[in-house]
């Protein structure tokens, strides 16, 4: 399930940026204080421009999904997904989370172009990816650098009309 992220889930989320394996796939290299995340967290609700939830099972937080960066002139969106860990890892939750967020942005917001970039060193994530839709479009050479090795970024994006 999908609901509103805020600050109620503070204490998952500020346990998921210290995992290091989550901060890889998401090429996070900035580090946070509790008391900015929490501030981050409290004023997602009134955000105009993007949609942040929380990934629940049952009760359990395994993570978040942003829309951000809308450009209505041009009817796309960015996706962002970050789960929590190796527990969350390889159970569907992120296909079932993604596939949930294209129908919003495609049957609600009326959006034409979902993008993400993916790291080329996350080759789960790009399956999901793909399974869901979406295709590569090119490439961003070199840029990410993660513990002193260059790695390429992945551009994909699925189309409201591309087959899900």
């Amino acid at each position: 399930m999908l609901t509103q992220l805020d600050e109620s889930f503070f204490d998952e989320a500020w346990a998921a940026l210290g995992d290091e394996e989550s901060r890889r796939f998401t090429h996070t290299h900035a580090e946070f204080t509790p008391e900015q995340v929490r501030e981050f967290m409290r004023t997602r609700p009134r955000q105009e421009d993007r949609a942040d939830w929380a990934i629940l099972v049952g009760d359990r937080y395994v993570g978040e999904v942003v829309l951000m960066d809308l450009d209505p002139d041009n009817e796309s969106i960015e996706f962002r997904i970050a789960l929590a860990g190796p527990q969350a890892f390889g159970r569907g939750y992120g296909t079932e989370s993604v596939r949930l967020v294209l129908e919003f942005a495609f049957e609600r917001l009326g959006v034409h172009r979902v993008g993400l970039d993916v790291a080329d060193y996350n080759p789960r994530a790009r399956r999901v990816y793909e399974k869901c839709g979406f295709v590569v479009e090119g490439v961003h050479r070199d840029a990410i650098l993660w513990e002193g090795k260059r790695y390429d970024s992945v551009l994909m994006s699925v189309l409201a009309t591309d087959p899900r």
